[in-house]
């Protein structure tokens, strides 16, 4: 993936031009953004089985907060970014802190409920966050290298970046201590009470991280687009990135990962389609429902859901699973058969020794 923008590939119909160009390099900075939120996303419901809803909220806050700290801070964009940052990771531990006084669905309304609120703040402060128009980044304070579509080819290599980021940080929660505690917590919350240990703790680290990772791909999405808009921090957007979850595999890292990628290529691409004339000189049955995108990925996750229940690396999971206890049930019979013919060759052996 570091080497992409250096090569001269082509995918027809996947990517709209050869991989060195802007086009292309944009679509695909867009699809590690929302593969890293993905990854976040996934740490909560994979490993803390926590359902939200607004997940989005820490995603805006971090390209808001950017934003805000640009335009009227006026600070330099690295302690902007840091800003952002803490900013982000400081509403995930408020909000989590209250969401976490219950669990299940009622945990699941009550993050909607933040999400719907930050939504609100940032649609009613126009003179702060732009509105209903979005806010613009200030790129008086960004470095000439990440500004411009001649330096596309940057922002690729600043969002593979923060993508590796996210991945390096869920990596250690899940194989730390925390993680595993994590996922006993999921699993059984009384038996973690019964050990000595805290389950709302351990969530709300887990909760808090996941916020700060959200919040590290929203800084990148405010850099890629050059501003943000009210969409960021809506409960809509969240149900988007379960979808890129579910699509992927709850519980597999690679498979959010793929998950954010080939959603974001499939609405990318599927919104080409949508409106070329090959759709548009069909009969009225078919043109209707292949112009419009979100039924043909309604259709999609139903057979998902339906097929591979698992997401796609849930199902790649368990096909390797099968195969390899295969393998090993095999190794079993054939060494069973060795015994068996052995035996016989054996008790041979004895009468001639007695004989």
């Amino acid at each position: 993936m570091a080497v992409l923008p250096l090569l001269n590939l082509s995918l027809p119909g996947i990517l709209p031009t050869p991989t060195y160009m802007p086009g292309t390099l944009a679509l695909l900075s867009l699809c590690m953004v929302f593969a890293a939120l993905a990854l976040s996303y996934n740490l909560l419901l994979g490993s803390g089985g926590m359902l939200s809803f607004g997940h989005a909220l820490y995603f805006g806050a971090g390209a808001y907060g950017l934003g805000i700290a640009l335009e009227h801070f006026g600070v330099p964009l690295w302690p902007g970014v840091f800003i952002a940052l803490i900013g982000g990771m400081v509403i995930a531990l408020v909000t989590g802190a209250v969401s976490m006084r219950v669990s299940g669905i009622p945990f699941a309304m009550v993050t909607l409920a933040f999400a719907q609120a930050g939504s609100v703040l940032v649609r009613r402060n126009s003179h702060i966050t732009g509105g209903e128009e979005g806010l613009s980044l200030n790129t008086d304070q960004v470095p000439d290298f990440l500004i411009g579509v001649i330096n596309t080819r940057n922002l690729y290599w600043f969002a593979l970046g923060v993508l590796v980021v996210v991945y390096l940080v869920t990596l250690w929660v899940d194989t730390s201590r925390l993680g595993h505690l994590a996922r006993a917590t999921r699993e059984n919350e009384q038996r973690v009470r019964v050990l000595g240990l805290s389950p709302y703790r351990v969530r709300l680290i887990v909760f808090v991280i996941a916020g700060g990772m959200a919040s590290l791909a929203g800084v990148a999405y405010m850099l890629l687009q050059s501003g943000t808009v009210p969409r960021s921090v809506s409960a809509d957007l969240t149900i988007t990135v379960l979808v890129m979850v579910v699509l992927g595999g709850v519980g597999f890292r690679w498979g959010a990962i793929v998950g954010g990628v080939l959603y974001t290529l499939l609405d990318q691409r599927l919104t080409v389609l949508a409106g070329s004339d090959a759709i548009a000189g069909l009969p009225d049955v078919l043109r209707v429902p292949l112009s419009e995108p979100l039924f043909l990925f309604g259709v999609l996750f139903i057979v998902v859901v339906m097929f591979l229940p698992g997401g796609i690396a849930g199902t790649i999971d368990a096909a390797v699973r099968r195969r390899r206890g295969e393998k090993v049930r095999g190794a079993l019979r054939r060494l069973d058969d060795a015994d068996e013919t052995e035996t016989p060759a054996a008790g041979a052996t004895a009468d001639r020794v007695g004989a």
